[in-house]
């Protein structure tokens, strides 16, 4: 019977993206391992595999489509004794549903629900993406959900072959059937959030300037995906800030001699390179702020895996360097330099940029003094850094003095980190920051 080809994926947290662009046509056999198709998520343009053999017996979803919903029929595979004939035509193809499309359906709909017909009724609906105990995602192929359903079996209990470990036809074919793991209901524990409070429609903000020129921008992925998060954040994460001044004179001069040593090795250290050293070192120096928030519990992380906000045309990324108190200054500096070149071509996996425990974000270049970072959760603190700038202090002997100085400010998970230990964690990044040396110890 027809199997559907379901939108996929692609991160964790991507709910819907576009079909950038076919990489097969209606008749070519695939395999799984394939190419089929570039989807374009919140975060960057990724290469979707085929997960069973097959013919491409129908495409429903256009390339160039926006707003494709995760788990949509995009395709319909046939299997070798199948012909297209056995795909139902007549059934109404799938909505990608872009922003122009939804308005025009929903001044013309009048509350019908007809539209919402399957994509093809000939093709046999896998049943939905099914979760694992703890409410994770289990990956597996729509034809191997439907075989599973059919034998009875728990996907659960099932090791994935396929690409990334996805479960696939072969995997429950060669599975014995078991009890289903029985679903833990998720009544208990989380008492409902109250509703936020909605802000003005668009017509009505875009009514209050009726008479004026202004340009209306259409939201990307990008954009919707960093003001929902960031929305969330200011409403869930109960931030407190916690403020210093790092005297920059011995790193400026420290970095100036180790740029001379490593010229001939055609390396070149900024000062971001020594802050992402600092704050790594400082996450083992002080552990229990070396964590995560996970719903209903704290996740402390062993390793110190630090975010780099990245500045891209129309958002930003925040790749993740792993095992960043390990590296040396110099491998960090290479590594950041290439995660950088690729976020701005959105050339990143989800793998590098998604994770980590802390993040920095870095607006000395812009020549900003300081300001206040959101915290991007699940991380439990960023350091927000400004430029360093001359100002007179008083030295250690009481004598007035010149220094460069910069200013940071490090916003905090309250439910993670308290105040005592926030300020731990950033006394550790300032000596660690004044006292350069001592990262190469």
């Amino acid at each position: 019977m027809p199997t559907e080809i379901l939108m996929p994926a692609l991160s964790p947290t991507m709910e819907e993206g576009t079909l950038a662009k076919w990489l097969v046509k209606e008749g070519d056999t695939v395999s799984s391992g394939d190419l089929i198709a570039e989807i374009e998520t919140d975060k960057a343009t990724m290469e979707f595999e085929a997960v069973d053999e097959g013919v491409i017996g129908k495409i429903l979803i256009a390339e160039g489509s926006e707003g494709v919903k995760v788990n949509t029929p995009i395709a319909v595979l046939l299997e070798d004794s199948e012909s297209a004939d056995d795909i139902d035509t007549s059934a109404a193809k799938p909505e990608a549903a872009p922003a122009a499309d939804a308005a025009q359906k929903a001044a013309s709909a009048g509350g019908s629900d007809a539209a919402a017909a399957p994509a093809a009724a000939g093709a046999t609906p896998a049943p939905a993406a099914p979760a694992a105990a703890d409410g994770s995602r289990i990956f597996a192929s729509p034809l191997a959900r439907r075989i599973a359903a059919d034998k009875g079996l728990d996907l659960a209990s099932i090791k994935g072959s396929g690409p990334r470990g996805r479960i696939i036809k072969v995997d429950v074919e060669n599975a014995t059937a078991a009890p289903k793991a029985e679903a833990k209901a998720a009544t208990a524990a989380t008492p409902a959030a109250a509703a936020a409070p909605a802000g003005p429609s668009a017509d009505a903000v875009a009514k209050m300037y009726e008479g004026r020129t202004f340009e209306e921008v259409k939201l990307d992925g990008m954009r919707k995906t960093i003001a929902a998060r960031l929305t969330e954040a200011k409403q869930t994460i109960p931030h407190f800030y916690l403020r210093r001044d790092i005297q920059l004179d011995a790193l400026l001069k420290f970095r100036s001699q180790l740029n001379k040593q490593l010229e001939p090795r055609g390396v070149k250290l900024s000062v971001n390179d020594f802050i992402i050293k600092a704050v790594a070192l400082a996450l083992q120096s002080v552990p229990d702020a070396n964590a995560v928030w996970a719903g209903d519990r704290v996740l402390k992380m062993k390793a110190s895996d630090v975010a780099v906000a990245v500045a891209i045309e129309g958002g930003l990324f925040t790749p993740v360097l792993q095992d960043s108190d390990m590296k040396s200054l110099s491998a960090l500096s290479a590594e950041m330099k290439d995660l950088a070149t690729r976020a701005r071509d959105r050339k990143l996996a989800p793998h590098e940029y998604q994770g980590g425990s802390f993040a920095i974000s870095n607006l000395g270049m812009f020549g900003i003094d300081n300001f206040d970072a959101i915290v991007n959760p699940p991380h439990a603190g960023i350091l927000a850094v400004g430029s360093g700038v001359k100002k007179p202090v008083v030295g250690a002997d009481g004598e007035l003095t010149v220094a460069t100085v910069m200013s940071v400010t490090m916003s905090v998970d309250h439910r993670v980190i308290d105040g005592a230990l926030g300020a731990d964690l950033l006394k550790a990044i300032v000596d660690n920051l004044e006292n350069p040396m001592v990262m190469l110890a």
